[in-house]
């Protein structure tokens, strides 16, 4: 755009300089003619001769022959040479200072142009630099026309994907290092508690009694080990991606009944108590195992913190957009510090340090419940227990 201005301005220039050259031209010859036709007039000449002379185009060979006589040819200087000169030499002059003034301008422009582009250039390879560092403070110039911004724009797209990989792969990292410190906690006691129980049973060979209990309590720790091994794979599974949640419509009575089949046992043993209430046709669309796992974890959790004599009650309801599912309880309830951090992995709250359990089945049921796009909320008062309720959205 600069050197298209630049131009245009030139070619306007020149041609006012030609107009103004040919009105100068044109000035001289008219006033040369006048004075012919004042000479010719003053000599007694017919005005009817001087308007044809002067009007006359047709050259001839006599008019060639007195021409050359007076010396007017192309070889020697006459009037109008003088004219063209005269006329000229200001234009002469005014070009090559007009040609310096552009070349001037143009050179002028260039150098910014390229200080400038040479400026971007250091700017960007300064913040490539540290995008390969894995830096992203800084950003490229985007926003404008043309090829290098296109460029910028799409290198800018490249570093925002490499932010995100690199900040996944440090969430992965994290994510493993407290795995494996978890795992490594987790699996310190029942692991310390077997190796005791197998020492004592074989101290106790003989000791029937002794043998049976302490055989007993070495299964109950294998029995926990699987547990947590098997919630960990879950979670695994849940946050690598690789589960897909094949979502059905599913009755919510036979549901509930399902989930809670193998914790009515330990409910009657413990004097606690299981509610069932809502509509018995109404449906939900989920993946019936998955679903049933998160259920379950939640009324286990529910037992886990209810008093013998408590009930646990388990109610849905729904819309034709959502539909809820929701754990009751009145047991102890969650403490205000707590609340905020029961769905972390491997939490334990206050209430919770001195209990069996691995931490993990509340964030295995909020996973379950968020990867099938639905949500899994708590509400709790010390002393009066806690609310978990599951909604999830109708299918289009």
């Amino acid at each position: 755009m600069f050197l298209t201005g630049v131009l245009i301005l030139q070619t306007v220039f020149l041609g006012i300089c030609g107009v103004l050259q040919a009105r100068d031209l044109c000035g001289l010859l008219l006033g040369r003619e006048l004075a012919t036709a004042s000479y010719l007039l003053e000599q007694d000449i017919p005005p009817q001769i001087v308007a044809s002379a002067l009007s006359h185009t047709e050259a001839t060979p006599e008019g060639a022959i007195l021409l050359g006589q007076i010396g007017h040819t192309e070889q020697t200087q006459n009037y109008l040479t003088l004219l063209i000169e005269q006329t000229s030499f200001p234009l002469l002059l005014i070009l090559p200072l007009a040609g310096v003034t552009t070349a001037a301008i143009i050179l002028t422009g260039a150098t910014l142009f390229f200080q400038r582009r040479e400026r971007i250039y250091e700017e960007a390879e300064q913040v490539i630099a540290q995008y390969a560092n894995n830096l992203f403070e800084r950003h490229l110039p985007t926003g404008q026309a043309g090829t290098l911004y296109q460029l910028f724009s799409n290198t800018e797209q490249l570093a925002q994907s490499l932010q995100a990989r690199s900040a996944m792969e440090h969430r992965a990292k994290i994510f493993l290092r407290d795995m494996i410190s978890h795992i490594s906690h987790q699996l310190k006691t029942p692991l310390a508690a077997l190796s005791m129980y197998m020492e004592i049973i074989s101290e106790e060979s003989e000791n029937a009694d002794t043998v049976a209990a302490f055989t007993q309590k070495s299964l109950q720790s294998l029995e926990r080990m699987e547990q947590l091994i098997q919630s960990l794979l879950k979670m695994a599974r849940l946050d690598s991606g690789t589960i897909i949640f094949e979502k059905r419509p599913c009755v919510l009575l036979e549901l509930v009944k399902h989930a809670i089949e193998d914790l009515t046992e330990r409910a009657t043993q413990e004097e606690k108590k299981i509610l069932l209430q809502g509509p018995p046709e109404k449906t939900v669309c989920c993946d019936w195992e998955w679903t049933k796992q998160a259920l379950g974890n939640l009324v286990k959790n529910a037992l886990d913190h209810t008093e013998a004599g408590g009930t646990v009650k388990i109610s849905w309801e729904g819309t034709s957009a959502i539909s809820r599912l929701t754990v009751e309880d009145n047991g102890r309830g969650i403490a205000p510090e707590d609340i905020h951090h029961i769905f972390k992995q491997f939490y334990r709250g206050s209430a919770s340090r001195n209990r069996q359990g691995t931490g993990l089945g509340l964030s295995l049921a909020k996973s379950i419940v968020e990867g099938q796009g639905g949500n899994l909320s708590v509400e709790s008062r010390c002393g009066q227990g806690s609310v978990f309720c599951m909604t999830f959205l109708a299918d289009p």
